[in-house]
């Protein structure tokens, strides 16, 4: 009985074992499976993106008779990030890049089987500058003997700038077209703060340097009131003359009709007063586009979009390179890290240093124009972005192109170019620098009960403690730093512009200058759009024949993917969307720890609308 007792648990754990070897070898099989089906699933997933992006990528063919479709909605940066992680995730749709725009209608004007472009707008922003350079190019457009149509439900002021251009103007008989005037409504944070034991310690030179106001005062100084009245004003000077000169309505009408707030008039009052020329709805306007074309009612329309032509190939350019380095953004030493909410393009110095130097060395390069859009930022980097500068300059003509502003740290690195070239509306100048410490020990002690105590060996050796607000004595050590550091760009400025330190003085003190007053007084050489400044820089480089290269390149499909899970762009989009005009304090505020304590920039939002 022992025996047999003994042989059947045997027998029992023998089959027991079996089973879990079978059970296991089921998971493992499982595991394997999935693990396979992964890696095919993946594998096919990066094929269909791959091909994708070749598709997205390939040369297109304009068909005879075609249109280019420009969609004016959305906000327009200098450039499409061309994030196509973005693109599937549906956080780029509507408006291209500026640059991307510009080339496609500088192909569709040379480009035989475009006959005309259809623009429709909505929600549209952008700075002044690049809306005034974008319309300079339709308006060349239009002089070629194409013609332009324009379209909305609704204008908002800035596309009805753009629109004004066009051989024709529809609005939706239900719509509105916003005319106002401009606007600034600067935000002020001090107070907010202050709820949170925080309060914003400052050290600046020069009289108009308004940056820090947003964190220490609780309105507009009087020097900043008067520059940002003079800019404004030149600005819609500008746009009030571009629309009079399109529609043949007189300024003094147009600034009749801003006062009495035309925005909420009766469609029908906008025909009256020549500010379109008919009421349309969107599929009415299509019969008119193929009117144009010469089409019967029943046939399509060929469209082409702004992305589709990056695509189109042009006549082959024999001769030498022009690089155009594309420079925009607030102005930092290394990239701000943080993630979702730091996804905004920036200038890097140590990037820029070390793409110039890449330049300077590239014997296929002739000349570089730099095209700049930033209002500044940290002055170091800067300092060394113009020195950088200095030495590529050395070697071959620099061309700074500026975009809708170029001023305080964007000036800087732009002031020892051979050439410089603004639009009338580019905000420029800002010659001066300030510092920013923040302190924090109301909230350390009072809000949060956090106690400190104190043991030193040398009488500053706890300066820029948590504990504590600096003293005098600190704070005028760091005065002392800043007005180095302002010396030093003012001189900078000085022998870059063959300026005397008098007569930059003058000219300085944070003084901000609409491109069309730079002029004026030798801060610019030349008011234009990038197209002149490459004409210059050929010309410079004793050029007969030349093309273009855009620097730096464009990442490529896997860094953009490893971007996208580090940066969250696609939140940050929608973070944007939600928090409107105050996403960019907001993303200020969080992070404020990050930036350099010495800032060479212009106010932090000038908020104008």
């Amino acid at each position: 009985m022992f025996f047999q007792a003994n042989y059947l648990i045997f027998a029992h754990e023998t089959l027991h074992l079996k089973q879990m070897k079978e059970f296991i070898k089921h998971v493992l099989a499982t595991i394997v499976g999935v693990f396979l089906f992964g890696i095919i699933i993946v594998a096919i997933g990066a094929m269909s993106i791959v091909g994708m992006i070749s598709a997205s990528q390939a040369t297109k063919n304009v068909e005879e008779n075609s249109v280019l479709v420009i969609n004016l909605s959305g906000v327009m940066d200098e450039q499409s990030n061309g994030n196509f992680i973005n693109n599937l995730m549906g956080a780029n749709a509507g408006t291209e890049g500026l640059q991307e725009t510009l080339n496609a209608i500088r192909k569709a004007k040379n480009n035989d089987d475009v006959k005309g472009i259809y623009m429709e707008a909505g929600a549209f922003s952008t700075d002044f500058a690049s809306a005034q350079e974008l319309r300079e190019t339709l308006s060349d457009f239009k002089k070629s003997g194409k013609w332009i149509i324009a379209y909305a439900d609704s204008y908002t002021q800035g596309a009805y700038y753009l629109a004004s251009v066009a051989n024709k103007v529809y609005i939706n008989p239900a719509g509105m077209l916003d005319w106002h005037g401009l606007g600034s409504n600067p935000i002020f944070v001090k107070d907010l703060l202050a709820k949170f034991g925080i309060q914003m310690q400052v050290v600046k030179v020069g009289k108009y340097k308004s940056a820090p106001e947003m964190f220490t005062e609780d309105r507009m100084s009087d020097f900043s009131r008067q520059q940002t009245q003079a800019y404004i004003d030149g600005i819609w000077s500008n746009m009030c003359q571009g629309v009079a000169d399109s529609r043949k309505v007189s300024i003094a009408r147009l600034n009749q009709y801003a006062d009495g707030l035309i925005t909420f008039n009766d469609a029908r009052d906008l025909v009256k007063k020549k500010l379109v020329d008919g009421l349309l709805y969107a599929d009415q306007v299509k019969t008119e586009v193929k009117r144009l074309l010469k089409l019967e009612e029943d046939e399509s329309i060929h469209q082409i979009s702004v992305a589709d032509m990056q695509n189109v190939k042009e006549k082959t350019k024999d001769g030498e390179q022009i690089a155009i380095y594309y420079a925009y953004g607030d102005i930092v030493d290394t990239p701000l890290e943080g993630g979702l909410f730091n996804s905004s393009h920036m200038i890097v110095g140590n990037d820029v240093c070390k793409d110039m130097e890449a330049l300077m060395n590239d014997d296929d390069v002739k000349a570089v124009v730099l095209r700049i859009n930033s209002g500044g930022g940290s002055a170091y980097a800067s300092e060394q972005m113009w020195h950088q500068l200095s030495l590529l300059k050395q070697k071959k003509p620099v061309v700074v192109s500026m975009g809708g502003m170029a001023a305080s740290g964007g000036y800087y690195m732009s002031c020892n170019a051979n050439w410089i070239v603004a639009e009338p509306t580019t905000l420029t100048g800002s010659i001066g620098i300030f510092g920013m410490i923040p302190d924090r020990s109301q909230l350390l002690t009072q809000k949060l009960g956090i106690k400190f105590d104190e043991i030193k060996t040398n009488k500053n050796a706890t300066m820029g403690t948590s504990a504590r607000p600096m003293n005098a004595e600190e704070l005028a050590y760091i005065a002392q730093y800043i007005n180095r550091g302002y010396n030093l760009f003012r001189k900078r400025v000085a022998d870059g512009r063959k300026l005397t330190i008098a007569q930059t003085e003058a000219i300085a003190q944070g003084h901000v200058f609409l491109g069309q007053d730079a002029l004026k007084i030798r801060l610019v050489d030349e008011l234009g759009g990038l197209d002149k400044a490459i004409a210059k820089a050929a010309k410079l480089a004793k050029l007969d024949e030349y093309y273009t290269s855009d620097y730096p390149g464009k990442s490529d499909f896997f860094d953009q993917l490893l971007a996208a899970t580090e940066a969250g762009n696609y939140l940050d989009e929608q973070l944007r969307l939600g928090l409107g005009e105050y996403y960019e304090p907001f993303l200020l505020l969080k992070s404020m720890n990050q930036q350099n304590m010495i800032q060479a920039r212009l106010p932090f939002f000038l908020n104008i609308k």
